[in-house]
């Protein structure tokens, strides 16, 4: 199933596109905590799924640091990216770009995007408060 299919499916089944809400409904858990260095990570212990973000995050920017670590739960549940980053030579860019593509499939559903057709790339970017590319992403 293609990225994009798992967020329409999941934020149907929650009937939310908002990703604390579906963490709350898929039993998971969110911890706000000062981080230092990172904005969020997922952590995958004792069969426990944790997300981890930053509590010194504007609020929607957690909500975007939130559902792209939710995107690592749901894409590369024990991929351990944290370890991988630090202690291997591995590329992680690509687990990087499929969970920053799911959280903007969940933020940015099809009705925002047909309401504000008219706008550019970078109009939609200081609309939404998200980076150009991430933009970009979504519209691919």
């Amino acid at each position: 199933m293609d990225i994009k299919k798992k967020a329409d499916l999941l934020s149907r089944k929650h009937q939310s596109r908002n990703p604390f809400e579906i963490i709350k409904g898929l039993n998971a858990i969110l911890v706000f905590a000062p981080l230092i260095g990172v904005r969020g990570f997922y952590q995958y212990f004792q069969r426990n799924n944790i997300i981890y973000v930053d509590e010194d995050l504007p609020y929607h920017e957690k909500m975007f640091v939130c559902a792209h670590e939710l995107g690592h739960m749901l894409l590369h549940k024990k991929s351990n990216a944290v370890f991988m980053d630090s202690r291997t030579f591995l590329n992680t860019s690509f687990y990087e770009k499929e969970a920053n593509t799911f959280a903007v499939n969940l933020l940015i559903d099809n009705d925002m995007l047909y309401e504000h057709r008219d706008l550019t790339i970078e109009q939609l970017s200081r609309l939404w408060g998200y980076d150009k590319e991430l933009i970009e992403l979504r519209l691919k």
